[in-house]
């Protein structure tokens, strides 16, 4: 699954590392699946969060998936919620892990408290991508310094558009079935998006004792939340 975090990381070898780690692994082309595509490396500043709602559908659709459950972590959330809603009676659900929510109209940017003029800001100077962190960005997350070493090896600078197209939603996903794992070292509390999500009756609230980036730092946890998410 893809992720975005003051730069790009393809964690979806990661996520295949957390799963195979759980008490037993999920087919991609089963009945049941848990399905996430990677794309960091894309190399063009242009590339948007369209793009990445195309590619999910896509591989569910080249993979003829069924009862599919779909993760995004951290930006990822904004592409994989637009995709949830779109692939129809494919979907067994969505597990959002300590993400974004996409809103109709609203892009990555808008949640931040400036309405994201800073990153725009970042994204001017930087050629239209969002740059690597240092790894003093990652401290403070239960991580360990091979882990974050880890981290920033694998990260690329991000594709600024994706960051700043507005998502697009017939409704909000208040009616899809949804998990949201909520990763609570030093930020205990959901969104105020995500909150009001959570009053559905469809949307449950789990929550990781780690920081934002639980397939390095809790991988076990993790694995056996996505197998519950699929039934296994």
């Amino acid at each position: 699954m893809p992720a975005a975090g003051r730069g790009s990381l393809d964690h979806s070898g990661f996520f295949d590392r957390a799963i195979s780690v759980g008490s037993g692994p999920v087919e991609p082309g089963g009945r049941r699946g848990a399905a996430g595509a990677g794309w960091a490396g894309a190399s063009s500043r242009n590339y948007r969060s369209s793009v990445h709602v195309r590619v999910i559908i896509d591989e569910v659709e080249r993979l003829d998936l069924r009862e599919v459950v779909l993760v995004g972590h951290s930006y990822s959330g904004i592409p994989v919620g637009q995709a949830a809603e779109r692939v129809g009676d494919r979907l067994a659900g969505v597990v959002f892990v300590d993400s974004s929510v996409p809103a109709d109209g609203e892009a990555f940017a808008s949640s931040w408290p400036d309405g994201g003029a800073m990153l725009r800001a970042s994204l001017a100077e930087n050629g239209g991508f969002w740059p690597v962190a240092p790894a003093t960005h990652f401290e403070d997350h239960g991580l360990t310094d091979e882990q974050i070493a880890r981290i920033v090896r694998g990260s690329t600078p991000h594709p600024g558009a994706t960051l700043t197209e507005p998502a697009v939603l017939k409704r909000p996903l208040d009616h899809l079935p949804a998990t949201y794992i909520k990763c609570t070292l030093g930020d205990p509390e959901p969104s105020d998006d995500v909150a009001k999500l959570l009053g559905g009756e469809d949307w449950r609230l789990v929550e990781m004792d780690t920081g934002h980036w639980p397939m390095f730092s809790q991988p076990r946890e993790l694995a056996q939340l996505l197998l519950d998410a699929v039934g296994e």
